[in-house]
C-alpha cells in the first residue's frame, strides 16, 4: 500500500535542499542520486515510519558501516510522496509499498519505479474497539476500508474470505465496492489508508494496513478480528528505485543487508508475527 503535514513538510524541505545536496541531485543531473558515480555518497531512502524506517534504522546502526554504506532515512507518512520523490531524484530509493500498489501508481502517474528486493510482509487486519469477534459483526454496522485501489480491494477480499460480504466471482484483490454482490447489511466508509486507525472509534470495525496498525499501538497477531494469511501473499513490501538505478552499488549493498540473517532475526524478534520476513526460509 495517504498525505499529511509531516510528510508535506519533509517533502518541502527535501525539495528546497535538493540542488545543494550531493546525496540527492535531480533526475536530469548526472550527479543525481542513484547514478552510482560516487559510491561513497549517502544513500537516501524514503520510508514509512513503522516498520520500514525502523528496519532501515536497524541496518544503519548495526550493519551499514561494516558494509561500507552510508545510509540516510527520510520518513514519510503517506503513500504518494515517497514515489514522487524517488522518481524526481530527491531521494535515491524508497521502502514502503507492495507490487500491486506500485503497479497501479506507475500506471496512474506515468512513473517508472521498480522493485529491487522483497523485505517483509505486513498482514492486513480487521480491527474493532467495540466488537470482540467476527460473530459480533451484524447488519447495520459500519466498516471502514482504505480508499486506494489496491488496499481497498485487498480489504474487501479479506472481508469476503471471512464471510462478511460476497464478491463477484473472480474479482479477487482488485475488488471495489461496486463488486460486492451481498453486503450482508453492512455499510462501508472509504478513508485514506493512513487515517483509518484514527477513525476506529467512529466505526464498528476497520480494515487497517499492518504498518498503520502497529503505529496505532495495535498488535495485529493478537488484536485483529481477522488477519491475512502470509502463505502465497503477493503483498510483500520491498526496496524500490527509479528504473535504471537498480545497479547503483549502494542500492545493491542495501538490498543485501535487507535480506541478511540479521534483519530476518530483527523482524522476527521485534514484531513477533505482526510483520514477517519475505525472504529466506520465512518468506
Amino acid at each position: 500500500m495517504r498525505s499529511n503535514l509531516k510528510a508535506l513538510a519533509a517533502f518541502t524541505g527535501i525539495t528546497a535542499l535538493a540542488a545543494g545536496l550531493t546525496a540527492c541531485g535531480t533526475a536530469s543531473d548526472p550527479a543525481a542520486s542513484g547514478s552510482g558515480d560516487d559510491a561513497s555518497k549517502p544513500l537516501v531512502v524514503a520510508a514509512s515510519p513503522t516498520p520500514h524506517a525502523d528496519i532501515l534504522t536497524y541496518v544503519k546502526d548495526n550493519l551499514a558501516e561494516k558494509a561500507g554504506l552510508k545510509l540516510e532515512v527520510k520518513e514519510f507518512t503517506d503513500y504518494v510522496l515517497p514515489n514522487t520523490a524517488t522518481q524526481d531524484g530527491q531521494v535515491d530509493a524508497n521502502y514502503f509499498q507492495h507490487k500491486p500498489y506500485l503497479d497501479d501508481f506507475n500506471k496512474k502517474n506515468k512513473t517508472t519505479i521498480v522493485p529491487v528486493v522483497d523485505v517483509h510482509l505486513e498482514p492486513l487486519g480487521l480491527y474493532s474497539q467495540k466488537l470482540k469477534s467476527l460473530k459480533d459483526i451484524k447488519p447495520g454496522q459500519t466498516v471502514a476500508v482504505p480508499n486506494d485501489t489496491t488496499n481497498g480491494g485487498r480489504a474487501l477480499k479479506l472481508l469476503a474470505d471471512n464471510g462478511l460480504i460476497a464478491l463477484k466471482s473472480g474479482v479477487g484483490a482488485g475488488a471495489t465496492l461496486s463488486d460486492i454482490t451481498d453486503k450482508k447489511g453492512l455499510e462501508f466508509k472509504e478513508l485514506e489508508a493512513a487515517t483509518v486507525p484514527r477513525a476506529l472509534s467512529d466505526v464498528d470495525a476497520a480494515v487497517i494496513n499492518g504498518n498503520y496498525a502497529i503505529e496505532a499501538k495495535l498488535t495485529p497477531a493478537k488484536d485483529a478480528l481477522a488477519l491475512e494469511k502470509s502463505e502465497g501473499n503477493p503483498y510483500a513490501n520491498f526496496l524500490a528505485v527509479k528504473d535504471g538505478n537498480e545497479d547503483d552499488p549502494r542500492v545493491r549493498k542495501l538490498a543485501g543487508l535487507l535480506n541478511s540473517p540479521e534483519v530476518k532475526k530483527y523482524i522476527e524478534d521485534t514484531y513477533k508475527g505482526s510483520v514477517t520476513p519475505a525472504f529466506g526460509a520465512a518468506g
